[in-house]
């Protein structure tokens, strides 16, 4: 496992699913945790978010492994709760080495039956979002000259995805953000990299919606969810995959074993991205 003893670093969307699994990898790996979430739902997320007793969880887990954890309740919606949160880390831990830029919802909803506030939240948050985050972190970093920061795109970020027009796009422009990131502050020995993981097994998916979309049809069931991700991969066995999948990836790209590594987009999908194409519904008649 890499070492980060002695870093400091701070994840968003840390009270659970992916963003819990990354926080707790990092603090294995010997770093002080920044947990930041939203911690209540918003209008258009179709399923419960995150608690503020998922938080504390998530930092009791940390505390466990010997290491510091200060949780901060943050949306990234707001640049002044950024800059808050970021303020308070520093004061804590006096610098911020790593930033996981992980916090995002998932929706669904054809392209023309979207409202403006289904549009707009879910760009919001994933890709303006990331950029708020990025922003408040980038100048602490540039001082000390250094840092990595990952965020979190999906297989969406370079593929289209039926009926998450708005999901696709914010994703999309994730990766654009990530690499013009990389570009912009290479000059100051600071990394920018994104994971890009495929079905993953957390809340975010586990919904009435997904269930129905891997069904194909509605009345979908918990079941053809679980065996419907078996579909999304190449390699043998490989369905929903775990949190820790994309959580190691994360703790590479953000330690020194990762330290020549900018501008990438890293899948990690059981090998979804090079699935050859197939239109599973093809229309015979027009």
């Amino acid at each position: 496992m890499a070492d980060l003893h002695g870093r400091v670093a701070l994840v968003t969307g840390a009270a659970r699913g992916q963003g819990r699994s990354h926080a707790l990898m990092l603090a294995e790996a010997g770093a002080d945790i920044i947990a930041a979430d939203i911690c209540t739902s918003v209008p258009t997320a179709p399923y419960p978010l995150a608690t503020r007793e998922d938080l504390d969880t998530t930092v009791a887990e940390i505390e466990k492994l010997d290491r510091r954890a200060l949780p901060l309740e943050c949306d990234i919606r707001s640049s002044a709760q950024l800059d808050t949160v970021v303020a308070a880390g520093l004061a804590e831990f006096g610098k911020i080495d790593i930033l996981v830029a992980n916090a995002g919802i998932w929706a669904l909803g054809r392209l023309w039956e979207l409202t403006d506030e289904q549009w707009g939240e879910v760009v919001d948050i994933n890709l303006n979002g990331t950029w708020r985050t990025i922003k408040a972190v980038v100048p602490s970093m540039i001082e000390k000259r250094g840092g990595s920061i990952v965020v979190t795109a999906s297989v969406n970020g370079f593929e289209a995805g039926g009926g998450m027009t708005h999901y696709v796009a914010a994703k999309h422009g994730v990766l654009g953000l990530m690499k013009n990131a990389a570009l912009e502050l290479g000059p100051y020995n600071i990394r920018c990299n994104a994971v890009c993981p495929g079905i993953v097994d957390t809340k975010m998916n586990d919904w009435q919606g997904c269930y129905d979309m891997m069904a194909g049809h509605p009345g979908g069931t918990p079941e053809d969810r679980r065996e419907g991700a078996y579909s999304w991969s190449v390699l043998a066995g490989r369905g929903l995959l775990r949190p820790s999948a994309v959580s190691k990836a994360v703790l590479w790209l953000a330690s020194d074993d990762a330290s020549d590594v900018t501008g990438v987009a890293l899948p990690i999908d059981g090998g979804h991205s090079i699935l050859p194409g197939v239109n599973p519904a093809p229309v015979r008649d027009f």
